[in-house]
């Protein structure tokens, strides 16, 4: 398999053509333009400080959708309680940030790069990238983040600094994006904890057909808020 260094042309070689570890091409930069069109043909940056930029198109590829997740009893009754106040694009660079400082294990732990950071807060400002805050005593306490493009939103990374906290603002962001008429949340690649939440492994070839489909639908661009507005968005009440 060849991977593919790239230069200042705004392009990717096809998705089909990444090594069976997903990495499909090298180099290249963080701009707006690049980073959206990677996102539209189902490609994503994940390196850390220590490599150059590396893109990757996993075979099979995470995917979560409404009609998949799982919310067990101990997370419903956690979502039910009103614990966490939930919010969208309240506090993203506090997000993204948090991210960031979350201990992972393995390489992937170092990923979201100061560049990465400037990138996606660019990617923010122009009402692409999202974030969920779940809130306690006024404290930010958990989140995710990620860009959304026609109907798929692309998960980025998520961190709880208490129990279930991110789980929470992922139950409440999937709700909102089924009540928005999205079919596709991209996990990249499916883990444990994903897996808990009803996250799928798909083909390749069906996460790009689906993927398709999705961007022929307008682009919700930010920023985002809960229908009903409220600052604690629960579900069911």
């Amino acid at each position: 398999m060849t991977v593919y260094r790239l230069g200042k042309t705004l392009a990717f070689p096809p998705p089909e053509e990444a090594e069976p570890s997903g990495l499909l091409a090298v180099g290249g930069d963080l701009a707006t333009d690049r980073l959206l069109l990677a996102y539209a043909m189902g490609i994503f940056p994940w390196y850390s400080d220590e490599t150059p930029i590396l893109w990757f198109s996993p075979d099979p590829r995470g995917v979560l959708t409404p009609k998949t997740l799982v919310v067990h009893h101990s997370l419903a009754r956690r979502v039910r309680s009103g614990r966490y106040e939930v919010t969208l694009d309240r506090a993203f660079g506090d997000v993204i940030r948090a991210c960031a400082m979350t201990r992972r294990d393995g390489p992937a732990g170092t990923w979201i790069t100061a560049d990465m950071i400037r990138a996606y807060e660019t990617l923010y400002d122009l009402g692409f990238a999202h974030s969920v805050e779940a809130w306690h005593d006024g404290a930010l306490v958990g989140g995710l983040y990620g860009v959304s493009l026609g109907t798929a939103f692309f998960g980025e990374s998520m961190f709880s600094r208490e129990r279930d906290a991110s789980k929470v603002s992922l139950v409440h962001l999937v709700r909102q994006l089924e009540t928005w008429g999205f079919d596709l949340i991209d996990c990249q690649v499916r883990n444990d904890h994903l897996a808990s939440l009803g996250a799928e492994q798909w083909p390749r070839e069906r996460f790009l057909a689906t993927l398709t489909g999705c961007l022929r639908s307008r682009t919700r661009t930010g920023p985002w808020s809960f229908d009903d507005d409220s600052l604690a968005h629960r579900l069911g009440k």
